[in-house]
């Protein structure tokens, strides 16, 4: 990401902060280099279990130039995908959790890497966020190749 773009996805993020002001200064001065941001103003967050999110990322980046931002715990245990505020609230589906208006979630710095939390798709700062129709048609193929290779691998193949 260039300084520029990362400038702008600082400002896209930190504006849905209480105070945007305060947000910047802790990520400059945070050793961890996160901040803790609302969901459901600009974005919300859809998490999937590891295993499906990587699939499902790999699938999204064949039918999408560039899908919005998507963030990666820990041990990639997690991955989130920023979609359109109000998805989360009219999401069904076993195992994915969403964070919408009410919650929040731990951001990283645009850019820079962190121990913990970290950008697998950084934002771009334009408000690009992932269709949710494109993100459940990944998600299907993402999980019958799940599928379809434990029962490969059932075989012995």
């Amino acid at each position: 990401m260039t300084a520029s773009g990362s400038k702008t996805a600082v400002e896209w993020l930190a504006s849905v902060a209480p105070d945007p002001d305060a947000c910047r200064w802790e990520w400059e001065r945070n050793p961890h280099g996160v901040a803790l941001l609302p969901a459901g103003r600009r974005w919300d967050v859809l998490i999937l279990p590891g295993e499906l999110g990587h699939h499902t990322l790999d699938v999204l980046a064949r039918l999408v130039d560039r899908p919005g931002p998507v963030l990666a715990d820990f041990g990639d245990a997690r991955m989130g995908f920023f979609v359109p505020p109000g998805t989360a609230a009219r999401w069904l589906g076993t195992g994915v959790r969403g964070a919408g208006r009410g919650t929040w979630i731990v951001v990283p710095y645009p850019g820079r890497t962190t121990g913990g939390v970290r950008w697998l798709v950084p934002p771009d700062g334009s408000g690009t966020l992932t269709d949710p129709t494109l993100l459940e048609l990944a998600m299907h193929e993402a999980a019958a190749r799940i599928a379809r290779d434990g029962d490969n691998r059932d075989m012995g193949d």
